[in-house]
């Protein structure tokens, strides 16, 4: 007997199911880069993403499921807790850590997104928002973020930019016109602090965090403006639904709060 497939929800992502223990994703150009780094990093011992098991008969990638709980908006009280973003900060640094050894395959293909400030120092996520991560039960806790799936939009880039544009949803760097209920009333400026000492973001990359942001909204909303027009589907509906608005906000946003943000990020005094 057949198992049933389920579909999974994803933002742009059609086409991916549940079957049993596994989830079976559409390949794609880049699929075979993705495959790569999700193998050097079980191998490296980062066990916080989703195997690689192999390709199916339908020509879909076999991926394991991994069991948890995935945010969705309005988002709930557990994601949005200081101890969420903490954790969150330590689970992307460690991802980090692993993938800063990864060497692509000869003639890799990435998701052409928008480019980092600088050289390549990893392959990075480069799209960790709520629905991208995983969170458990944890001993003695609350649900926390234990992994993160969906690697679709992984490309060579850097630290800071990938730190960035996790913040652009979980501080988060948005007007609070466009943020979620329980996170209007947020701090922004206090937990890009909470999250950069979380992670352990160096000195020199706090100092260009503000302007690595302003640069990503701006190649973002070009860059989903491309998409929704070229490829359609998922694109076009975030598009549609104001995508374009709300980053246009965010950067207007980001301009007003820019003292405000370098004060607590380079301030000697921790985020009480």
């Amino acid at each position: 007997m057949s198992v049933r497939e389920i579909p999974l929800a994803a933002d742009v992502s059609e086409g991916v199911v549940r079957v049993g223990t596994t989830v079976r994703r559409p390949m794609r150009a880049t699929s075979p880069s993705v495959h790569a780094l999700l193998r050097h990093l079980e191998a490296a011992g980062f066990d916080r993403v989703p195997r690689f098991l192999g390709i199916d008969d339908q020509g879909r990638a076999i991926l394991t499921y991994v069991e948890g709980v995935t945010p969705t908006h309005p988002l709930p009280a557990y994601a949005v807790s200081d101890e969420a973003l903490i954790a969150l900060a330590r689970l992307l640094r460690r991802f980090h850590d692993a993938a800063a050894s990864f060497t692509p395959p000869p003639g890799a293909v990435w998701e052409d997104g928008s480019a980092p400030e600088g050289p390549a120092e990893l392959v990075g996520h480069c799209d960790v928002t709520p629905a991208n991560v995983v969170f458990r039960a944890q001993p003695g806790t609350g649900l926390l973020p234990y992994a993160l799936i969906d690697f679709d939009l992984a490309r060579p880039t850097t630290r800071l930019f990938d730190v960035v544009t996790t913040l652009r949803h979980w501080a988060p760097l948005a007007d609070p016109l466009d943020r979620d209920p329980l996170q209007r009333p947020l701090d922004a400026a206090a937990r890009v602090r909470l999250f950069c000492d979380a992670y352990g973001l160096p000195a020199r990359d706090r100092l260009r965090l503000v302007e690595t942001a302003r640069m990503r909204f701006g190649r973002s909303y070009t860059l989903m403006r491309h998409r929704a027009r070229t490829l359609g589907g998922g694109w076009a509906r975030m598009w549609d639904g104001g995508a374009g608005g709300r980053i246009r906000r965010a950067a207007a946003w980001l301009d007003a709060n820019e003292d405000a943000i370098l004060r607590r990020l380079l301030s000697d005094q921790p985020v009480s």
